[in-house]
């Protein structure tokens, strides 16, 4: 647990519309997940949330982007290569600045392509498809495997992951420190200007509840993709995923979904959320 009073600005990638339909469907908010995540390790942290998809968003009053020691970008559902959408524009522009003015910087999913792409780097659509529920077998290069983001990590996991785009060239000074048979780039070091980003492709926040509203909420979409033959399989594996929400020591139904500690594990899974803090945050705390 992390003891310093550390001031951090969680950046929320879905736009006000998408929000909206997340939480009729009863999922949390992404930033609300990376809230509550970061929270559990430093829980004297001072969390606030900018919203910069929409086109009224701005910090809190008074408030300047430099006197952050850290801030974390959340998922989404937009694409990078929806290069005009002013949703997006922001969104990049506002990681070009983070990295500008020096504050460390950390995220997952979306957060890892719009840092490539502030940064310089490449982003395509997967030609191998979704990426869906669980990223398996995630292993850790040669350099990931001295990284301070793994400090404690297994050589070879899984995490909890849904996206259809992926990381192809990679920007000057970046580090690539894992990777998986479907998405060589499961994570990445990206410097820029003066600042630092640590951001993971897979999903620390999520857990299986979660990805059980998830799914629910994307049902028709990933049953037309093949991921479920129909309704009644699909809503028998999120059954399986909410059993395990509420007791993760249930043997029986991880062995059926065939995960282990690397999902059900809280302090595992969010061990790179952790080491960010620890390694990139608390030498940067700025008051």
């Amino acid at each position: 647990m992390i003891k310093e009073p550390l001031n951090i600005l969680v950046i929320e990638g879905y736009a006000r519309e998408s929000r909206a339909t997340l939480a009729a469907s009863g999922m949390a908010l992404a930033s609300d997940l990376y809230k509550s995540m970061l929270l559990s390790i430093a829980p004297h942290a001072n969390i606030d949330i900018a919203t910069p998809a929409d086109p009224d968003a701005a910090l809190p009053a008074g408030v300047e982007l430099k006197s952050y020691d850290g801030a974390a970008m959340t998922g989404s559902n937009l694409s990078v290569l929806d290069s005009d959408n002013p949703s997006v524009i922001r969104q990049v522009d506002l990681q070009k600045e983070v990295f500008a003015q020096g504050v460390p910087s950390f995220g997952s999913c979306w957060a890892l392509q719009v840092g490539t792409v502030a940064a310089g780097g490449q982003v395509r659509v997967n030609p191998k498809g979704r990426e869906m529920g669980f990223a398996r077998k995630i292993r850790l290069s040669d350099g990931g495997a001295n990284h301070p983001l793994y400090k404690g990590k297994a050589q070879v996991f899984d995490a909890f992951a849904s996206h259809e785009d992926e990381v192809i060239s990679v920007p000057e000074h970046a580090k690539i420190l894992s990777g998986n048979h479907v998405s060589s780039i499961q994570a990445l070091e990206i410097t820029s200007g003066k600042g630092i980003m640590w951001a993971l492709q897979y999903h620390p926040e999520y857990s299986t509840g979660e990805l059980a509203s998830l799914i629910r909420c994307r049902e028709e979409r990933l049953i037309r993709m093949g991921f479920f033959s129909d309704s009644d399989s699909l809503h028998e594996f999120t059954r399986k995923l909410d059993i395990l929400q509420d007791d993760p020591q249930r043997k029986d139904t991880a062995w059926e979904l065939g995960i282990d500690s690397d999902i059900l594990d809280q302090g595992i899974r969010q061990l790179e959320v952790k080491n960010w803090l620890e390694s990139l945050v608390v030498p940067n705390i700025r008051h």
